[in-house]
């Protein structure tokens, strides 16, 4: 299971509504790792501008690399995370993230980064396994 549900949050999803604000909650506390670099990512951004920011440092551990693996694989963490913080996501390999501003500022940049090209080029023999 990738995250720590609550009984009233499963509650809620079978009678069919779900509080977007307390899934995000599920998230933070479920995926602390992935958390940390996104909210650290978004900080970063706002703080530097730019046209993105970006992680290229590997998580330290297995469970840190598969919290990100969860939550940028999924639509509904990956959608709700994006409305929470106010980004865009891209994901390259096993832990480069990165966040982009929502307007269209800087679609080409993100166009670049999540281009087939830019994957290939992020390539290297010690991400082969991650």
């Amino acid at each position: 299971m990738s995250l720590d549900v609550s009984p009233a949050l499963l509650e809620q999803a079978e009678r069919g509504e779900v509080d977007e604000a307390a899934f995000v909650d599920c998230v933070r506390t479920s995926l602390p790792y992935a958390w940390e670099m996104i909210s650290s990512l978004v900080a970063q951004l706002k703080v530097d501008g730019g046209a993105f920011a970006d992680n290229q440092t590997p998580p330290p551990d297995e469970q840190a690399r598969g919290q990100l693996l969860r939550a940028l694989a999924s639509d509904a963490i990956r959608g709700a995370l994006q409305r929470h913080f106010g980004v865009r996501l891209a994901f390259q390999n096993c832990h480069r993230v990165a966040v982009f501003p929502p307007d269209s500022s800087a679609d080409e940049t993100l166009a670049r980064f999540t281009s087939v090209r830019s994957q290939l080029l992020n390539q290297s023999p010690e991400l082969r396994d991650c």
